[in-house]
């Protein structure tokens, strides 16, 4: 069977944890891309490129250590923002460029009201079918990635906090 291009089917994978905050102060540290690196430990850098952050439309240059070079220089990933609600608290990101093989991933992050002052972070993911590659290595890969991130924002709000 040919596989006629665009038709491919994508590799899906996601991950959810419990935030012991309130939705709104988990929407305020994972909506702002220049927080980024306070939750996501591989992010070094994250710089406006086009548009207004919060618009769809809006691309940044994110930066850091997110998928190992072999050359040991930095990855980047240039991503677009697809849809942004603050009502349902949820976005989407499109990799637009990229040094690490993702081009055309869509990451999607979602917060619900868990009750009790805590929140339920879901985020899922599509990526295209990488040659060379297991799809269960790289989706266990990205779901690990993904995960440790989100319980990382704990503490970047109590971070936030400190600094109040």
């Amino acid at each position: 069977a040919v596989e006629t291009e665009g038709k491919k089917r994508k590799w899906q994978g996601s991950v959810s944890g419990i935030v012991d905050s309130p939705l709104d102060k988990v929407w305020t540290i994972v909506s702002q891309s220049k927080r980024l690196s306070q939750w996501m430990p591989m992010v070094e850098r994250c710089i406006d490129l086009v548009g207004d952050e919060g618009v769809p439309g809006y691309v940044r240059l994110v930066s850091g250590f997110m998928f190992p070079q072999q050359d040991g220089e930095r990855s980047w990933i240039k991503e677009r923002l697809v849809a942004m609600d603050s009502t349902s608290h949820s976005y989407v990101y499109k990799m637009e460029a990229s040094n690490v093989g993702l081009d055309g991933s869509i990451n999607s992050l979602k917060l619900i009201d868990y009750g009790d002052g805590s929140t339920l972070v879901n985020w899922s993911f599509e990526i295209d079918p990488l040659e060379g590659t297991l799809e269960d290595n790289i989706i266990d890969y990205l779901g690990f990635l993904y995960k440790s991130c989100i319980n990382r924002i704990q503490g970047a709000i109590e971070d936030a906090n400190k600094k109040l």
